[in-house]
Protein backbone atom coordinates (compact mmCIF):
# COMPACT_ATOMS: atom_id res chain seq x y z
CA UNK A 1 0.00 0.00 0.00
CA UNK A 2 1.45 3.36 -1.05
CA UNK A 3 1.57 6.15 1.48
CA UNK A 4 0.33 9.64 0.56
CA UNK A 5 3.84 11.02 -0.01
CA UNK A 6 4.65 8.27 -2.47
CA UNK A 7 1.34 8.76 -4.25
CA UNK A 8 1.84 12.55 -4.64
CA UNK A 9 5.46 12.16 -5.76
CA UNK A 10 4.34 9.81 -8.52
CA UNK A 11 1.77 12.38 -9.61
CA UNK A 12 4.41 15.14 -9.52
CA UNK A 13 6.60 13.04 -11.80
CA UNK A 14 3.74 12.54 -14.26
CA UNK A 15 2.87 16.26 -14.21
CA UNK A 16 6.55 17.09 -14.84
CA UNK A 17 6.43 15.16 -18.12
CA UNK A 18 4.15 17.89 -19.53
CA UNK A 19 6.95 20.45 -19.14
CA UNK A 20 8.53 21.59 -22.37
CA UNK A 21 11.52 23.09 -20.56
CA UNK A 22 14.76 22.12 -22.27
CA UNK A 23 16.74 22.45 -19.02
CA UNK A 24 14.74 20.44 -16.49
CA UNK A 25 11.25 19.11 -15.95
CA UNK A 26 9.61 19.70 -12.58
CA UNK A 27 6.07 18.97 -11.42
CA UNK A 28 4.13 20.23 -8.42
CA UNK A 29 0.89 19.12 -6.80
CA UNK A 30 -1.06 21.42 -4.48
CA UNK A 31 -3.07 19.52 -1.88
CA UNK A 32 -5.64 20.33 0.79
CA UNK A 33 -7.18 17.64 2.99
CA UNK A 34 -5.56 14.89 0.88
CA UNK A 35 -7.30 16.21 -2.25
CA UNK A 36 -5.43 17.66 -5.21
CA UNK A 37 -6.62 21.20 -5.87
CA UNK A 38 -4.09 22.14 -8.55
CA UNK A 39 -0.99 21.03 -10.42
CA UNK A 40 1.80 22.86 -12.20
CA UNK A 41 4.87 22.21 -14.30
CA UNK A 42 7.64 24.55 -15.36
CA UNK A 43 7.20 26.27 -18.69
CA UNK A 44 6.33 29.53 -20.43
CA UNK A 45 3.03 31.35 -19.93
CA UNK A 46 0.04 30.32 -21.99
CA UNK A 47 0.50 31.32 -25.62
CA UNK A 48 4.19 32.30 -25.28
CA UNK A 49 6.58 30.35 -27.53
CA UNK A 50 8.57 27.55 -25.95
CA UNK A 51 12.37 27.68 -26.09
CA UNK A 52 12.56 25.38 -29.09
CA UNK A 53 10.36 27.87 -31.00
CA UNK A 54 12.09 30.95 -29.59
CA UNK A 55 15.14 30.51 -31.78
CA UNK A 56 12.92 31.34 -34.74
CA UNK A 57 11.06 34.38 -33.37
CA UNK A 58 13.20 36.11 -30.72
CA UNK A 59 15.45 38.66 -32.42
CA UNK A 60 17.40 39.41 -29.22
CA UNK A 61 18.22 35.72 -28.73
CA UNK A 62 19.19 35.44 -32.39
CA UNK A 63 21.44 38.52 -32.02
CA UNK A 64 23.10 37.12 -28.86
CA UNK A 65 23.80 33.80 -30.58
CA UNK A 66 25.15 35.46 -33.72
CA UNK A 67 27.52 37.58 -31.64
CA UNK A 68 28.85 34.40 -30.03
CA UNK A 69 29.52 32.96 -33.48
CA UNK A 70 26.52 30.61 -33.35
CA UNK A 71 23.82 30.24 -35.98
CA UNK A 72 20.31 30.45 -34.51
CA UNK A 73 19.04 28.65 -37.63
CA UNK A 74 21.16 25.59 -36.85
CA UNK A 75 18.62 23.03 -35.68
CA UNK A 76 21.13 21.39 -33.33
CA UNK A 77 20.47 24.24 -30.88
CA UNK A 78 16.70 23.98 -31.02
CA UNK A 79 16.57 21.22 -28.40
CA UNK A 80 19.01 22.87 -26.00
CA UNK A 81 18.09 25.50 -23.43
CA UNK A 82 19.05 28.92 -24.85
CA UNK A 83 20.81 29.78 -21.58
CA UNK A 84 23.04 26.72 -22.00
CA UNK A 85 23.72 27.54 -25.65
CA UNK A 86 24.87 31.01 -24.56
CA UNK A 87 27.20 29.49 -21.93
CA UNK A 88 25.26 29.99 -18.69
CA UNK A 89 25.49 27.29 -16.04
CA UNK A 90 22.40 25.83 -14.36
CA UNK A 91 20.55 28.46 -12.35
CA UNK A 92 22.29 31.38 -14.11
CA UNK A 93 21.14 33.58 -16.96
CA UNK A 94 17.57 33.39 -15.72
CA UNK A 95 16.87 36.81 -17.25
CA UNK A 96 16.77 34.88 -20.54
CA UNK A 97 14.21 32.33 -19.33
CA UNK A 98 10.53 32.94 -20.07
CA UNK A 99 9.42 29.92 -18.03
CA UNK A 100 7.64 30.00 -14.72
CA UNK A 101 8.49 27.39 -12.10
CA UNK A 102 6.11 24.51 -11.40
CA UNK A 103 5.33 25.56 -7.83
CA UNK A 104 4.38 29.06 -8.95
CA UNK A 105 2.25 27.62 -11.77
CA UNK A 106 0.40 25.29 -9.39
CA UNK A 107 -0.63 28.28 -7.25
CA UNK A 108 -1.43 30.46 -10.27
CA UNK A 109 -3.59 27.69 -11.77
CA UNK A 110 -5.53 27.44 -8.50
CA UNK A 111 -6.03 31.22 -8.36
CA UNK A 112 -7.06 31.32 -12.02
CA UNK A 113 -9.81 28.85 -11.16
CA UNK A 114 -10.90 30.71 -8.01
CA UNK A 115 -9.45 28.16 -5.59
CA UNK A 116 -7.82 29.41 -2.40
CA UNK A 117 -4.29 28.18 -1.73
CA UNK A 118 -4.33 29.13 1.94
CA UNK A 119 -3.55 26.21 4.24
CA UNK A 120 -2.29 23.89 1.49
CA UNK A 121 0.64 21.52 1.13
CA UNK A 122 2.77 21.60 -2.00
CA UNK A 123 4.45 18.42 -3.22
CA UNK A 124 7.32 18.99 -5.65
CA UNK A 125 9.63 16.81 -7.75
CA UNK A 126 12.71 18.89 -6.91
CA UNK A 127 14.66 20.44 -4.05
CA UNK A 128 13.84 23.62 -2.14
CA UNK A 129 12.56 26.33 -4.51
CA UNK A 130 14.25 29.59 -5.48
CA UNK A 131 13.84 32.71 -3.39
CA UNK A 132 11.18 34.20 -5.68
CA UNK A 133 9.00 31.09 -5.57
CA UNK A 134 9.40 30.76 -1.80
CA UNK A 135 8.24 34.36 -1.34
CA UNK A 136 5.20 33.64 -3.49
CA UNK A 137 4.40 30.34 -1.76
CA UNK A 138 4.52 32.08 1.61
CA UNK A 139 2.24 34.86 0.34
CA UNK A 140 -0.12 32.35 -1.32
CA UNK A 141 -0.61 30.81 2.15
CA UNK A 142 1.02 27.44 1.45
CA UNK A 143 1.77 25.90 4.86
CA UNK A 144 4.21 23.13 3.93
CA UNK A 145 6.38 22.08 1.01
CA UNK A 146 7.49 18.49 0.46
CA UNK A 147 10.63 18.13 -1.65
CA UNK A 148 12.90 15.40 -3.03
CA UNK A 149 16.08 16.86 -1.49
CA UNK A 150 17.02 19.51 1.04
CA UNK A 151 19.25 21.49 -1.30
CA UNK A 152 18.68 25.16 -1.92
CA UNK A 153 18.17 26.61 -5.39
CA UNK A 154 19.97 29.80 -4.43
CA UNK A 155 21.62 31.39 -1.38
CA UNK A 156 18.73 33.64 -0.45
CA UNK A 157 16.18 30.83 -0.54
CA UNK A 158 17.76 29.30 2.58
CA UNK A 159 17.50 32.57 4.47
CA UNK A 160 13.90 33.21 3.36
CA UNK A 161 12.80 29.70 4.29
CA UNK A 162 14.46 29.70 7.70
CA UNK A 163 12.98 33.12 8.53
CA UNK A 164 9.43 32.19 7.59
CA UNK A 165 6.72 29.96 9.03
CA UNK A 166 6.70 27.78 5.91
CA UNK A 167 7.31 24.16 6.92
CA UNK A 168 9.42 21.94 4.72
CA UNK A 169 10.41 18.29 4.67
CA UNK A 170 11.59 15.43 2.55
CA UNK A 171 9.18 12.86 1.20
CA UNK A 172 8.52 10.11 3.73
CA UNK A 173 8.83 7.07 1.46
Amino acid sequence: MKNWDQWYLEICNVVAKKSSCLSRQVGSVLVRDKSIISTGYNGPPRGVPHCNERYLVDNKLRWAMTHKGLSPDDKKYHNICPRQVLGFKSGLGLHLCQASHSERNACINAARNGISTKGTMLYMSCGIPCKDCLVELINFGVEEIIVTKLTYYDELSEWVLKNSNLKYRLYNI
